[in-house]
């Protein structure tokens, strides 16, 4: 008598699991000072989140607003950005990456 094959097993992710792991990967980037919106902190409230995870034809698009330090390329920056972000998602929660949009919302320090 021969055993079954195991089945892979299915993982289930809610998006607010993908947004928090996309906040945390980018808040470890050199030169990313904080996840969340620049300026007064009502605006930030106004403008709603600094993190939105969706899922489109099966694919993950991420976006994210952070504040840099001064004196950083900003394209190297969001690029490093990116890179982790698309890091985390693929190889830590094992989905399918459709895209991920920085968007540098203030400068500090």
């Amino acid at each position: 008598m021969t055993t079954p094959a195991p089945q892979p097993r299915l993982l289930t992710v809610r998006r607010r699991v993908i947004g928090a792991m996309a906040r945390a990967a980018a808040a470890g980037v050199p030169g990313v000072v904080r996840v969340g919106r620049g300026g007064p902190a009502f605006w930030a409230w106004l403008a709603g989140p600094a993190v939105t995870a969706r899922l489109r034809d099966g694919r993950v698009h991420v976006r994210l607003f952070v504040v840099a330090s001064s004196g950083d390329s900003l394209s190297a920056l969001t690029m490093r950005v990116r890179r982790m972000v698309a890091q985390t998602i693929e190889h830590q929660l094992g989905l399918e990456l459709g895209e991920v949009t920085v968007l540098v919302d203030g400068i500090e320090g």
